[in-house]
């Protein structure tokens, strides 16, 4: 599995000019914004600067505090047919697992859904807080096995399997095989 960080120009370029204008719209100063996130101040500054290496985790937490979707903050903005090569995805590791997250589609304005492609190899569980309220998570395994879903109900999952569950209560993906991979489709009521 190619767990190379993400090429960080564009990618987060995209990412600090969103997350400043999230906090903007919030009025919520970086401080305050660091703070219901749980992150450094510090680690926000470096983000908004566009440096740093921020985290699928750390991504989600700001993306919670400020009520939106997590691909509001890492999609850049396009029009017309949109490709993404395999070996060009915005590949996010997780800071706590053998786990990746790929944005591959962000909703459109009216539309609220995004699609990505997960990975991981086995090890500890990728755990997720709650996302935005009304958030659900379709899972579809294209290869490996995956033990996910809510806390206390995460069920084993293997190719071909769907599942779906509500993203807005804590959960988790762990990988019971190597090059465990899914798509996953995030859904925002």
């Amino acid at each position: 599995m190619d767990r190379t960080p993400m090429d960080r120009t564009k990618p987060l370029a995209t990412i600090a000019a969103a997350v400043r204008r999230e906090r903007d719209r919030m009025d919520l100063s970086l401080g305050e914004l660091a703070r219901r996130a749980g992150i450094a101040k510090s680690t926000l500054s470096q983000l908004e600067a566009g440096s740093g290496n921020p985290s699928v985790e750390t991504l989600w937490a700001i993306a919670v505090v400020l009520d939106v979707p997590f691909s509001r903050l890492v999609d850049p903005p396009g029009e017309g047919v949109r490709v993404v090569r395999a070996q060009e995805r915005v590949v996010i590791p997780s800071e706590h697992s053998p786990f990746t997250g790929t944005l591959l589609a962000a909703s459109p304005p009216g539309v609220r859904r995004d699609l990505h492609v997960i990975t991981a190899e086995p090890g500890p569980a990728r755990t997720a807080d709650p996302h935005i309220p009304g958030t659900g998570e379709h899972l579809l395994v294209t290869a490996g096995r995956w033990l996910c879903g809510p806390a206390g109900e995460e069920v084993e999952l293997g190719p071909g399997d769907y599942a779906y569950f509500p993203g807005d209560r804590a959960h988790s993906y762990r990988a019971l095989e190597p090059g465990t991979t899914a798509v996953l489709l995030m859904e925002y009521r």
